[in-house]
């Protein structure tokens, strides 16, 4: 009856609609009319392979009656692809164990069709030995299907040897199973990352989801996406979620709302994301509460998070507590609170913990805190160790602080560094300084140049035609966190450029220190007007510093009235520069008082 290749060649091999894809079929005739009466014909004269090919016909047709005594004739005439159809038609009845009867007869003739079909009837009966030895039959001949169905049981057993024949159906175009060895090699990558062989894997399993997504595969398409979004190749990546996204892919519609939204187009991601919620997805659902929460529609807000809620995203309950919490409905917010920490929601569990401490419940909120920064939330653990300072339990406090800056949480690391300092363990008080001083603390910034400065050797002096000064690592530090607006930072940026001879810019450093509230800004500010020639200007910074509560400012004032002649106002700065001290300071203004007041009462 023909090789194997001319068999195929013919399309008469048809595969049940229910047992797998279709199976490999050649193209029909221009005009199947045509066709059909020319191989009825033959069919009649008595034509063996015209009988099987119009049976087939009819068969794909749907008109199994018609092709019934068609393929039995061909089939007991000995046309294997006859019997195969046969089988698929009595399947397409309901008659499982007759069709299979004849799948085992064009299977024993060399069948891959039969013989992939035979192994499904058998794998769906439970017989796993006999499922094996037909599907593997049909694999080895080639048949794409029969290497898919094959691989899909022996991953489900765990064998080893499934993604051998997983590529194998790939390369031959099964988009499912190029999906399904893209997944295999993404979880290795995952296993593997950092490893020999990661990323090898990981390129790999990227080029198998391109594939299984090119041949219209909406959850290849979908991780394909995810990929070249992490990669930062986004145009790419929308056109792959957009092609996931129509095919009805809800995953999808969400990603390339998100993006869409990020690209400053909310209106677009709206539509989508309304897509994706209506088909159930929860995480759309939520995207939609927040940008009607963001519109200041709370209504609208509320009802996307019921919705992402009973989709079964406990983000719908953590999101209706802030909105409740917004608006200042406290026992509501706490309701939803609970009901997401309980489903094990860290971040609701944080913000649970936070209600009830503002409540003054702080029994209430700890073990909230507690479970929080267990389930790895950063903000629980630094609420931890703030709950535990508070308590003066400085070893516990520390502990959950070290937590927190382990996860990169600024305030957590300087906490941490400050702590050190007081231990005197310097070097590990430099390294969470500078986890801290890297994210933005300007605290951070500035207690890490306190302690760069301090080991800094003195400058020398330096000798004609030297070259300019050049910032060191401390000085570039405060900078930052004068930069920032940390007051002290900006005094300290101020002396050094005056240090320097830099005259305007120490002003300018002290001036921005004084007008944020500093004394020892509006201080030395004064010292450095006075020094230029302007005492009237420098009397007011004086003023300023002193009524703030700084000493030398007050004997300052004291000693400017006194040389103009004003010796009540002397006096007065005088008694206040011996209240508010230091010592040194107080001894002198005492001394320029008890003069002032015998030159009044001279």
């Amino acid at each position: 009856m023909g090789d194997k290749a001319d068999l195929f060649g013919t399309g008469r091999f048809v595969q049940p609609s229910d047992l797998g894809e279709t199976g490999d079929e050649a193209g029909e005739a221009a005009d199947e009319a045509a066709e059909e009466v020319r191989r009825r014909l033959a069919a009649e004269s008595g034509d063996v392979e015209a009988m099987s090919v119009l049976g087939a016909m009819l068969l794909r047709r749907g008109d199994l009656d018609g092709a019934e005594p068609h393929l039995r004739a061909a089939t007991a005439a000995g046309d294997r692809a006859a019997a195969n159809n046969l089988g698929v038609l009595l399947h397409q009845r309901g008659y499982t164990d007759e069709a299979a009867g004849w799948w085992r007869i064009a299977a024993v003739a060399g069948s891959a069709p039969a013989a992939h079909a035979l192994g499904r009837y058998h794998r769906e009966r439970g017989d796993e030995p006999a499922a094996e030895y037909w599907l593997r039959q049909s694999a080895e001949q080639g048949h794409v299907l029969g290497a898919y169905a094959l691989a899909d049981l022996l991953e489900h057993r765990g064998d080893p040897g499934a993604e051998r024949w997983m590529r194998a159906a790939a390369e031959r175009g099964h988009r499912e199973a190029a999906y399904r060895l893209a997944r295999a090699l993404d979880r290795r990558a995952a296993r593997r990352s950092g490893a020999d062989g990661g990323t090898e894997a990981a390129d790999e399993a990227e080029q198998w989801y391109r594939q299984a997504a090119a041949r219209g595969h909406r959850r290849a398409a979908l991780h394909l996406g995810t990929i070249l979004e992490k990669r930062g190749e986004l145009q790419e990546a929308g056109r792959w979620y957009l092609t996931s996204a129509k095919d009805g892919e809800p995953r999808a519609a969400c990603a390339l709302g998100f993006l869409l939204r990020d690209a400053g187009d909310s209106e677009s991601a709206a539509v989508w994301w309304l897509r994706a919620a209506q088909e159930g997805d929860g995480n759309a659902a939520n995207a939609l509460g927040a940008l009607h929460a963001e519109r200041g529609e709370t209504q609208t807000a509320e009802r996307w998070y019921r919705a992402a809620l009973d989709a079964g995203d406990d983000n719908g309950a953590y999101n209706l507590g802030l909105l409740c919490a917004e608006q200042g409905r406290t026992a509501q917010a706490e309701q939803w609170y609970r009901r997401a920490a309980y489903a094990g929601h860290r971040e609701a569990a944080n913000a649970l913990a936070i209600l009830l401490l503002h409540g003054g419940d702080e029994t209430g909120a700890e073990p909230w805190f507690s479970k929080a920064a267990e389930a790895g939330s950063v903000d629980a653990a630094f609420n931890l160790g703030i709950l535990y300072a508070g308590r003066g339990e400085t070893e516990s406090a520390l502990r959950w602080y070290e937590v927190a800056a382990a996860a990169g949480h600024t305030e957590a690391a300087l906490q941490v560094g400050m702590a050190r300092l007081r231990d005197g363990d310097e070097r590990e008080a430099e390294r969470y300084l500078r986890c801290a001083a890297g994210g933005g603390s300007a605290e951070a910034a500035y207690r890490l140049a306190t302690v760069l400065d301090a080991r800094r050797p003195p400058e020398p002096a330096h000798g004609l035609g030297e070259s300019a000064h050049l910032k060191t690592e401390c000085e570039e530090w405060y900078e930052r966190a004068a930069s920032q607006g940390h007051r002290r930072a900006q005094v300290r940026v101020g002396m050094l450029a005056a240090a320097r001879g830099d005259v305007v810019e120490a002003a300018r450093w002290y001036r921005e220190a004084a007008e944020a509230g500093s004394r020892n800004g509006a201080f030395n500010l004064g010292l450095l007007l006075a020094r230029e020639g302007s005492e009237p200007e420098a009397a007011v910074w004086w003023a300023r510093a002193a009524d703030a509560g700084h000493g030398r400012a007050a004997l300052r004032l004291a000693l400017v009235y006194a040389r103009r002649g004003e010796l009540d106002e002397g006096q007065r700065w005088a008694d206040r520069a011996v209240e508010l001290g230091p010592a040194e300071v107080a001894e002198r203004a005492a001394r320029l008082r008890d003069a002032l007041r015998q030159e009044l009462s001279a």
